[in-house]
């Protein structure tokens, strides 16, 4: 067995943009961010780490000793003016940028998660200033990485095909999941997560960032196609997260509907609540236009939860035969897809098999092993 490395040889220097962990409610890239770290963590004790933060985090995962925190705080442009010089003082073996931007001073060893062109592949979606600074920035980082990390084939994909991106540079690297999803079996543990968040006994489940191209007015106008199906009489549509780009219409549309009183905005759910509320919904639908990975089809999976998702980006490659895949496009699909959930109990109890089962495969060790291979692959 090699080695690494070698002994006698001083450690292999890795430095993180660990930003995003200074993050209280963190969503996906800060999520991904915060996960990777700590699976580093327990995985490698050879290499030696420096983390460097925009200030000092409010939590922080378990870190080994061979993971120092590097503070350097500033308000704005801190990714320029203090990362940047900060590496060009004392720069590491191999920098690790997993959402972030590639800084213009950075070792020749560095690597970068890139986790979706929606933007792109949505430009209606984002502002104008939002898609010029990821154009800019996406760009940049390609170019400036000598390894990328993509978070799903079709991610890759859409980077050679969009980008011109040379395959041979970036390194396929699926999400984890993290072990606090899981099934609760106890109703009253659910029932006091529900009373917490003024959900309905019986209720349809999203989480995510509210914006346009997670389709969330095609699926308010699927349900209110469907909302008075006997299968669907006194069911809630429950739509949990934080508001974010151009998310202002979603509301207006269940208001459009008639359905103020079945669509119900819990806004962002607290990991504590996540599972319990995750296990008590007759189904999650997450019919969004595009996803770089779609880490909340794995989390409602792994709390035994039937998923309904989309045929698009890679939601099919996360999902595996383990959900109900509808065109996200079609609202009738959308709408007959939430009836068969509800409705077919053979299907339910398939899919929360096979959902449990495909959920188990994806863990952050798994993932952190995988990336610390391409650390040592480009430092190499």
């Amino acid at each position: 067995m090699v080695q690494w490395p070698p002994m006698n040889a001083s450690p292999f220097t890795i430095g993180i943009d660990a930003s995003r962990i200074a993050v209280a409610r963190r969503t996906g890239t800060e999520r991904y961010t915060y996960e990777v770290i700590a699976g580093l963590a327990r995985i490698d004790r050879r290499s030696a780490y420096t983390l460097y933060t925009n200030g000092l985090p409010s939590a922080l995962p378990l870190l080994g000793p061979n993971m120092i925190l590097r503070s350097i705080p500033l308000p704005r442009l801190w990714t320029y003016a203090r990362l940047g010089p900060e590496l060009a003082l004392r720069p590491p073996a191999v920098l690790f940028v997993p959402a972030h931007v590639v800084p213009i001073f950075h070792p020749p060893a560095s690597v970068v998660t890139i986790h979706d062109l929606g933007y792109l592949a949505f430009p209606h979606t984002h502002t104008a200033r939002r898609r010029l600074e990821l154009e800019v920035t996406t760009r940049w980082s390609l170019r400036a990485a000598r390894l990328t990390i993509a978070i799903s084939q079709a991610t890759k994909d859409d980077l050679v095909r969009r980008y011109g991106a040379d395959p041979a540079r970036v390194r396929v690297v699926h999400h984890g999941l993290g072990e606090t999803f899981r099934r609760i079996e106890n109703p009253q543990v659910i029932a006091d997560a529900r009373e917490r968040h003024g959900i309905a006994p019986r209720y349809l489940l999203y989480v995510g960032t509210l914006q346009p191209r997670k389709n969330l007015a095609r699926l308010i106008d699927a349900f209110a196609l469907v909302a008075n199906h006997p299968d669907l009489v006194g069911v809630q549509m429950v739509i949990a997260g934080g508001r974010g780009w151009l998310s202002e219409d979603v509301g207006r549309r269940a208001a459009e509907c008639g359905l103020a009183t079945r669509i119900h905005f819990s806004g962002y759910l607290p990991d504590a609540d996540l599972s319990a509320l995750l296990s008590g919904a007759l189904a999650f639908v997450f019919p969004s236009l595009y996803e770089g990975f779609g880490m909340p089809v794995l989390e409602a999976m792994a709390c035994g939860t039937p998923v309904l998702t989309s045929t698009t980006s890679s939601l099919p490659e996360v999902a595996g035969d383990a959900a109900l895949l509808v065109n996200p496009a079609n609202t009738e699909e959308i709408a007959a897809g939430i009836v068969r959930l509800v409705s077919d109990d053979d299907l339910r109890a398939l899919l929360c098999a096979r959902g449990l089962a495909r959920a188990a495969t994806f863990t952050w060790d798994r993932c952190a092993r995988e990336t610390l291979a391409v650390l040592r692959e480009c430092g190499a």
